[in-house]
């Protein structure tokens, strides 16, 4: 199954699940809005059904949510609608094909263990950001789990979860993000959450 596919096949179900760990996922949202202000324009990569994107677009001058899955981005539209959120825009975009390169910050919640290839996709983030410009990100990092390993690829036999599944541990997460040409700024797990880790990094000069 092709991975937009597979995306596609689970949105309504993924639209209606509760988030798992809701104290770290608003500790990032409030982290994410003072790093944000009015003027920017944001780009989140990997937006999912619109969520967070719903809950961010009020501190941007404009917020771009992009996803691979048509059907996460028709359900982020819907959501968009219903609740009348204005300077949001939802485009069906791959993670290496994203934005226009018109964008002060960069978000990928949830993302770099899941792309194909995370370093051609941290390589198109860095193109989309002018220097100096930010790179917000939240990555499980599975390489710490390694008793996940084995239960992510039985799921994956059944259909269950997406292919393919990057098992990172925090160091290669840092390095890969410094090597493409970031400086890191701030790296921490919030409050009941040490599997994923929430970095900010800037474009570095040159």
């Amino acid at each position: 199954m092709k991975h937009d596919q597979f995306w596609d096949k689970i949105a309504r179900k993924y639209a209606s699940d509760p988030i798992s760990n809701m104290p770290a996922y608003e500790a990032t949202l409030a982290r994410v809005r003072a790093l944000i202000t009015p003027e920017m324009q944001v780009l989140e990569v990997g937006c999912g059904t619109g969520t967070t994107a719903l809950k961010l677009a009020d501190a941007a001058g404009h917020y771009t949510g992009t996803d691979i899955s048509s059907e996460m981005i028709k359900i982020a539209n819907e959501k968009r609608i219903d609740d009348g959120v204005e300077d949001l825009t939802f485009d069906v975009a791959s993670a290496t094909q994203a934005g226009d390169g018109n964008y002060d910050a960069v978000l990928a919640f949830n993302l770099l263990h899941l792309v194909p290839d995370p370093e051609a996709t941290l390589a198109h983030i860095h193109s989309q950001l002018p220097e100096g410009g930010m790179f917000i990100s939240k990555t499980p990092c599975l390489g710490n789990k390694p008793w996940f390993i084995p239960l992510i690829a039985l799921m994956q036999l059944i259909g269950k979860a997406p292919k393919p599944v990057h098992s990172l541990r925090p160091d290669r997460l840092r390095t890969m993000i410094t090597q493409a040409g970031f400086d890191v700024e701030e790296m921490m797990f919030f409050p009941k959450q040490n599997i994923s880790r929430f970095i900010v990094a800037r474009k570095r000069a040159g």
